[in-house]
């Protein structure tokens, strides 16, 4: 018997003290998918080619392949302790217990709002069959969803997300066989055209829109990106972490392909870039164009089930990260606390709670967008103050423990070199933040949430003692 094969063991036994470790390859290979599509590839690539063209598949490309480096950092860093729980235990133990306080908290916020923004938007997806349904209730409904679907065991959440993002991945594949057949068709474009691959550079060029249209994409193609990191959150309730995770975390660059360029192409190559409407959803109107009379309600449905994907995600990772801080210290004890079922019951109740701001924002702010595009701003940048943790702990550990990184059978690529060219590039997309009207909002309305958790951070240390981090001893 492994010794890993021991360690589960032995927490079965203590049942109701830790996270038990149910989730499957099958599991984690498709929550990682999930992470990696994003709602924002549905609601948001329109706006994304409007603004740069056909362009917008090297913005893709360049941020996909940037955060495979930061997902490989965070990969040899979990892998280098299994006692880590999720990315905030090794920033606590590598930069101070500041850090995971920061990255905890910060982590938690993201998907709150984040998922709040999602409750919204499933809300306004299924007034598509129910419009008399009552916009309140609706809200309500899917946050009792949520939290029955959560309620259960770890491995009733990675059966949903398996088939969440099966019906992502379905939709996705539909849409590049459909285009693929309508370009061998010459199928006609809604400008007169046929649909063609020379679309792609025949239409004013690759960067129709020039250098500040190409730098544009990055401000909305970064959103779609949000989640990615969301397999580092299952580390503790992976079954065979050192195996599962690197696989997971490899396929990374086949999907960001697959998923993202592929489709991309496909739209443009039937759809020229400059009829695609930036309010409007290409997904939506490639199905259309393809005269298929279930359209709307099968992209209404997948679009829905995408969001629920991404609030139901939201929901598994702020419970797991409310225990782990928990057990720091930094949260209220109860959140510490586990069900018969292993499932931080208490932190899973208080996340849900919170998502009930959505039923708030119903009322105060009646467009869906309009909300959306906001909360979502506001968390792709703390999702990048987290990934920027993630890289500022591995550099803390390539120098601290030289030792650990010489025994890891899944080192990071080029790992200093690449961590440094990440941090540039991510504070790169902070300068194009401020470009515009509605991100440059953001910008400044997010310094605010540090200043909330410093204010938190000094009151708790002078209340409490320091806590012995998990991060000790080691293999």
């Amino acid at each position: 018997m492994t010794e890993q094969t021991e360690i589960d063991k032995s927490s079965r036994q203590k049942e109701g003290k830790y996270l038990q470790r149910d989730l499957s390859n099958r599991h984690i290979q498709l929550i990682a998918i999930g992470g990696a599509i994003g709602t924002g590839l549905f609601m948001g690539a329109g706006k994304s080619i409007s603004l740069a063209g056909p362009s917008i598949i090297f913005v893709y490309m360049i941020i996909g392949f940037m955060l495979f480096f930061v997902m490989r950092a965070m990969g040899e860093l979990l892998l280098s302790n299994l006692q880590y729980k999720s990315f905030s235990d090794f920033a606590a133990d590598l930069l101070g217990s500041w850090a995971g306080f920061f990255t905890g908290w910060t982590y938690w916020f993201c998907w709150i709002i984040t998922g709040i923004a999602d409750v919204v938007a499933v809300t306004a997806y299924a007034q598509f069959w129910l419009p008399e349904f009552s916009h309140w209730l609706s809200s309500l409904l899917v946050v009792l969803l949520l939290l029955s679907l959560n309620w259960a065991t770890v491995k009733m959440f990675g059966e949903m997300e398996f088939w969440f993002a099966m019906i992502k991945i379905v939709a996705i594949v539909v849409l590049i066989v459909i285009g693929i057949i309508m370009v061998l068709m010459s199928y006609p474009s809604p400008s007169g055209s046929v649909a063609s691959f020379g679309h792609l550079w025949n239409d004013g060029g690759m960067f129709p829109q020039g250098l500040m249209g190409f730098f544009a994409g990055f401000q909305i193609a970064i959103f779609s990106f949000v989640g990615i990191e969301l397999v580092g959150t299952t580390a503790a309730e992976t079954k065979d972490p050192k195996v599962i995770l690197p696989r997971a975390i490899n396929a990374i660059p086949v999907r960001i392909i697959m998923f993202y360029i592929f489709s991309l192409i496909m739209i443009m190559s039937v759809i020229p870039w400059s009829s695609v409407a930036a309010d409007k959803s290409p997904f939506v109107e490639l199905f259309i164009l393809a005269g298929l009379p279930t359209a709307a309600s099968a992209i209404n449905f997948v679009v829905l089930t995408s969001a629920l994907s991404s609030a139901n995600s939201g929901v598994f990772s702020t419970s797991r990260m409310l225990f782990g801080l928990a057990q720091e210290g930094d949260a209220p004890k109860q959140f510490s606390r586990l069900s018969r079922y292993s499932v931080p019951i208490f932190g899973l109740t208080f996340s849900c709670i919170c998502l009930l701001g959505g039923v708030v924002l119903i009322y105060l702010i009646p467009n869906v967008i309009t909300v959306f595009t906001l909360v979502t701003t506001v968390s792709a940048i703390l999702f990048m103050f987290v990934w920027t943790i993630i890289l500022c702990s591995y550099l803390v550990y390539r120098k601290k423990r030289p030792e650990l990184h010489g025994r890891s059978t899944y080192k990071m690529p080029a790992g200093i070199l690449m961590s440094v060219v990440c941090l540039i590039f991510f504070a790169f997309i902070l300068i194009l933040l401020t470009f515009e009207t509605h991100t440059r909002q953001a910008l400044m309305v997010t310094p605010l949430w540090f200043v909330i958790l410093s204010v938190a951070y000094w009151l708790l240390q002078k209340r409490k003692v320091k806590p012995q981090r998990i991060g000790l001893p080691y293999p």
